[in-house]
């Protein structure tokens, strides 16, 4: 269970994967890392990504009213700059989120600093902040640290990257894979964090996703739409979207393809193959490091009205406390899966009602099954992966989410998270 140690750290998720990828190096991509003391002693708390010219860029952010500065900065650079990169930076500590004036005029120095430290336009620099939200950024502890982060800069600092942004994460989490565009290899390098305030749209996390393809940016954004609605936009910790949201994808375009125009080219089909793979990996590591989560869950639902409806109703079983406490204490208790299903708002036939836990079926045509041994289900509630299965006897609409338990450790870690 991830909860707080003597140590004052947070023990290792007991579903956190047995070996970290290893992420070779990517054309077109330095990296550096750096302890700011932002917030955290005696670790690195800032990550910087180098970009060459002609890297393009597409991202996907956080649906919240309550955006934070970097999500309004990014947002903003995509559209003004056409998807041009340069730089990428990334704080953990401080979500330089509800900070008004103050934190986008400290967003401001931020981006033209690092700008004139590697050599861009301001308007090239992106950047990513996560942690406490409503505590004006410190940019100076930020510039601090600039002069050390330029200067560091290497190919293989993925890992760093990676350990440098977690906040409440047990775990660093990183994919990688190989694709091929005109029989040319090309690299896909992906980081994350994310471990609570987990919840679409788009799920509350940061996630950074490079190759060295080279792919026009609106080609990229196309492509990154379609891929996260089938990854991060299916996973759920605890329903609460978060002020920070983002997810990018950067293109260096050192990769001697032939030009790509349109997302529909056939010559992307193994790419996006493996950038779905991508997402589809890290998305599972950010929902395995769930606040206090000890088991994996997954909620497939068929029969709906259609694939929205089947999400909502998969949402509101992965979402529902009593649902992920009974998970937690390896309660096979369906009913309250039928609760869920119920409250969902969306069509159901209660008559014609399917429940499988572990492949078993426990419920059906509206009541118990006949043949249904609680034992046999409670033996699969012990595993430390756990599988739903609901129909719910109107149409053909499916889709499955992923989520965890809710453990006595998501209450520790998130009552003195600001101690």
């Amino acid at each position: 269970m991830s909860t707080t140690s003597k140590s004052g750290k947070l023990a290792v998720s007991p579903l956190a994967p047995e070996k970290y990828a290893v992420l070779p190096p990517l054309d077109g991509v330095r990296i550096a890392t750096a302890a700011s003391g932002m917030r955290y002693k005696g670790r690195d708390d800032v990550a910087l990504f180098v970009l060459d010219n002609g890297t393009t860029a597409a991202g996907v952010f956080t649906t919240s009213k309550a955006p934070s500065a970097p999500v309004e900065w990014c947002k903003a650079r995509l559209v003004a700059g056409k998807g041009a990169a340069r730089a990428l930076i990334v704080n953990a500590g401080n979500a330089n989120a509800f900070t008004g004036q103050l934190g986008a005029e400290a967003l401001l120095e931020v981006a033209g600093a690092t700008a004139r430290a590697v050599g861009c336009r301001r308007g090239d620099v992106f950047a990513g902040s996560t942690g406490v939200i409503g505590v004006p950024l410190d940019a100076a502890k930020l510039l601090d640290v600039l002069p050390d982060l330029a200067g560091g800069l290497g190919p293989d600092n993925w890992r760093a990257a990676a350990e440098a942004i977690r906040t409440t994460d047990t775990f660093a989490k990183l994919a990688t894979a190989t694709a091929e565009i005109d029989g040319v290899s090309v690299t896909i390098n992906g980081i994350a964090k994310g471990s609570g305030m987990i919840a679409p749209d788009m799920a509350t996390m940061l996630a950074y996703v490079f190759t060295d393809a080279a792919i026009p940016a609106d080609v990229l954004q196309t492509m990154l739409r379609l891929t996260v609605d089938d990854s991060f936009n299916n996973i759920t910790v605890d329903g609460d979207t978060s002020t920070s949201d983002s997810l990018m994808l950067f293109a260096t375009g050192k990769a001697a393809h032939k030009p790509i125009i349109r997302a529909g080219d056939p010559r992307l089909r193994d790419f996006r193959a493996k950038l779905d793979i991508i997402m589809w990996d890290l998305a599972r590591q950010v929902v395995c490091d769930g606040e206090g989560a000890t088991k994996f869950v997954s909620i497939t639902v068929t029969g709906a009205a259609n694939t929205r409806a089947a999400r909502r109703i998969a949402m509101s079983i992965a979402n529902s406390p009593l649902v992920k406490t009974a998970i937690a204490g390896e309660d096979p208790n369906w009913g309250r899966i039928v609760m869920a299903v119920g409250k969902a708002g969306e069509a159901a036939d209660r008559d014609s009602l399917r429940i499988r836990i572990g492949g078993i079926v426990v419920a059906r045509d509206g009541a118990v099954d006949p043949d249904y041994v609680e034992a046999t289900v409670a033996k699969h509630m012990q595993g430390d992966e756990i599988n739903i299965d609901v129909d719910v006897g109107i149409g053909n609409g499916a889709s499955t989410v992923w989520s965890c338990d809710l453990t006595h450790g998501y209450i520790d870690i998130n009552a003195d998270y600001r101690s």
